[in-house]
């Protein structure tokens, strides 16, 4: 008796927002599986429809992948092909998709990229800034506290920072960040891309925080934020910063110290508290 040779697992990148973005191969993959898990079924159909394609869909979210991935890996071994999207982009940047992926690995599945969009690599392709090394940190914590803390683990990174945020917590991000990283820090938000509205704003944190919080538009839709790495300029202001810290604290309780100095020098309050 022969045996039944598994199918494929496609992971599979759609249009950031153009439908037209949707690349061949991936109209043509999508074409040919037994079954495409989306994201968002009703989301994705009207992309599928205006592709022309009718393969059946099944969601696939952060909420049921665990009780669908079983179900799935299943029918890939019982040698169907399935396809994975998301709302937009590549699957599993910031989207659900990791649980199925892995246990599709671990049954001796096939798993093949069919790469196109992702806003990430879309932003820091137009942002000017550095991009030869960069670090992904998806979307930051939404309570304030956590925001900051991790704002403030991320300081002193020296790579190009690219995060994800909404459109009801942007403003706020970028003010944390201004405060974290400091007023002069170069940064890029765009917002909407490859949509009808879509922007490029880049400018030091402080304009740009400001910019957006004046302008209820810069705060609609989905944006990625990219954030220069910590530099030279940088490492400049915090060893003036703790020279003026060094002096004030002889006077002065060290928190109050701190602050002055921060406020002179321009360097991270936290960092020379912590100094």
């Amino acid at each position: 008796m022969s045996r039944v040779q598994p199918g494929c697992l496609w992971v599979v990148a759609t249009p950031i927002g153009h439908r037209d973005d949707l690349s061949a191969r991936a109209i043509e993959t999508l074409r040919t599986v037994a079954l495409i898990a989306a994201e968002d079924t009703r989301h994705s159909r009207p992309l599928l429809l205006h592709h022309g394609i009718a393969t059946p869909l099944v969601a696939l979210h952060d909420h049921n992948e665990r009780e669908v991935v079983d179900a799935l890996v299943a029918r890939l071994q019982g040698g169907e092909s399935v396809a994975l999207i998301s709302d937009a982009g590549t699957p599993l940047i910031s989207d659900p998709g990791f649980r199925l992926v892995r246990a599709a690995r671990a049954a001796g599945i096939r798993c093949a990229p069919v790469p196109g969009a992702c806003a990430a690599i879309a932003a820091l392709s137009v942002a000017g800034l550095p991009s030869d090394r960069f670090v992904f940190e998806g979307f930051l914590p939404p309570k304030a506290a956590a925001r900051r803390s991790r704002l403030q683990e991320l300081a002193g990174e020296p790579r190009t920072i690219i995060f994800y945020e909404s459109s009801h917590r942007v403003a706020e991000s970028l003010a944390d960040m201004r405060d974290v990283f400091g007023a002069e820090r170069e940064a890029v938000l765009a917002r909407e891309l490859t949509k009808m509205f879509e922007t490029v704003l880049d400018e030091p944190l402080a304009e740009l925080a400001a910019r957006v919080a004046a302008d209820p538009d810069q705060q609609r839709g989905e944006h990625v934020i990219v954030v220069a790495g910590r530099g030279e300029e940088a490492d400049a202001r915090l060893a003036e910063g703790q020279r003026v810290f060094a002096i004030l604290r002889e006077e002065l309780p060290p928190a109050r110290a701190a602050k002055l100095a921060a406020a002179i020098s321009g360097a991270p309050r936290k960092a020379l508290y912590e100094s």
